[in-house]
């Protein structure tokens, strides 16, 4: 039986290639050549293979794909309202869930999954080729089950997220029996991560730790919301767990900065082997919003923590699929470099959600870097380098996309 070769494609005449592989390699007048969704050579546009296709970068930067690691696209409804209150003074607090939730329960099916399909598009359309989203506003054993079941036709990564906030009229505990009980059992099907909102208004330690242990029984990975409106127990559950990520980070003690230093102990950052701890994901989109403190990178990174940035789409908080928006936040105000910021929003992401190695892990390959045998997900500006996504703050920057080879923008 004959096998048909993949077409293969050569991008060259890259003024800068930032692969963000384990070298950190910044590439001047580069090309590179993927066959079907495989990248297969990288190096100088001199020296460059013949391929069937070719492309002139004319002189544009190329970097991976954007890895969104954290998002929550499956809603329906607007809070508008609690947006222009809290430009005008008032606090933020975790209630406004609710009335999402209200109006998500209400849509069809269908309504509802158009509604990510479009937010999907929006995102790729920017240049993110990897997209996690979380249930959490459905809140009930259907609706948590359909959110789950919707999410897993339409992004990369989909985490469960029952434990977002207690529904009103619910009793706390039996709420959260639910969540650890049969809404887990629901979305199992469908989901690859479990996620908790620990926070002051949303779930306690103790019950932050029993939803953890049901996911993590049931074979789940582990994602914590925590320390977004203030110190408390969610990065200490979050390494006591062995969590992926905890995502917000806001509020954090030193010993918070030295729990997280200490799961990347084991971590070889240069070859990207031993033992991966918990990554901790800024979201700065959210804090502009929240108008909370911007999570800590700089401090983050400096201690020896991976860090993600990550755009944290949603109605109430980050209305925002833009993660260059994101990246020159990081750069202007949180104190990363361009080359930190860019490789906390593309490599970050996908160590975050265990996907930055291994060529075919779970029939998938590594996202978030350049390099020979992971999946060819580019990103191309209109500038000839990645510098100026914060030299050009809030310019579209977003020139050609590819996702898996094909090209999408």
């Amino acid at each position: 039986m004959s096998r048909t070769t993949p077409a293969s494609t050569l991008i060259t005449n890259i003024g800068e290639l930032m692969t963000q592989d384990l070298e950190h390699r910044v590439l001047k007048d580069a090309a590179l050549v993927f066959e079907g969704e495989r990248i297969s050579w990288i190096g100088s546009s001199a020296a460059a293979p013949a391929a069937d296709e070719r492309v002139d970068a004319g002189g544009r930067a190329v970097l991976p794909g954007w890895v969104d690691s954290h998002s929550h696209l499956v809603f329906a409804g607007d809070r508008t309202a609690e947006f222009e209150a809290r430009m005008s003074g008032a606090s933020y607090t975790a209630g406004g869930i609710a009335v999402t939730t209200g109006a998500t329960r209400s849509v069809s099916d269908a309504e509802l999954a158009g509604l990510v399909r479009e937010r999907v598009h929006e995102a790729l359309s920017q240049g993110t080729t990897y997209l996690e989203s979380k249930t959490g506003y459905g809140l009930d054993v259907a609706n948590e089950e359909r959110s789950a079941r919707i999410a897993a036709e339409l992004v990369d990564e989909v985490t469960y997220l029952g434990a977002h906030l207690v529904p009103a009229g619910a009793d706390p505990e039996e709420y959260t029996d639910l969540v650890c009980g049969a809404m887990l059992d629901a979305v199992l099907p469908h989901v690859r991560w479990a996620d908790v909102f620990c926070e002051q208004g949303a779930f306690n330690e103790d019950q932050s730790r029993r939803v953890l242990k049901a996911a993590k029984d049931a074979g789940l990975g582990l994602r914590v919301h925590g320390n977004q409106l203030g110190e408390g127990p969610g990065v200490a559950l979050a390494v006591e767990f062995g969590a992926a990520s905890v995502d917000h980070v806001n509020y954090l003690s030193d010993k918070d900065v030295l729990a997280l230093a200490e799961t990347w102990a084991h971590w070889n950052p240069s070859t990207g082997t031993g033992t991966r701890g918990t990554v901790a994901t800024c979201l700065p989109a959210c804090d502009l919003s929240t108008r909370q403190p911007l999570a800590p990178g700089r401090e983050l990174i400096d201690a020896g923590v991976q860090i993600a940035l990550a755009a944290n789409c949603n109605p109430g908080t980050s209305y925002t699929t833009s993660m260059a928006f994101c990246v020159t936040t990081a750069v202007l105000q949180m104190r990363l470099s361009v080359h930190e910021a860019v490789r906390a929003a593309t490599y970050g992401g996908a160590l975050a959600l265990g996907r930055e190695s291994g060529n075919d892990v779970d029939g998938q390959r590594a996202v978030g870097s350049l390099a020979v045998g992971h999946r060819a997900d580019l990103h191309m500006l209109k500038a000839p380098s990645a510098t100026h996504l914060a030299y050009r703050p809030g310019i579209p920057l977003t020139h050609s996309v590819w996702r898996a080879g094909v090209q999408a923008v």
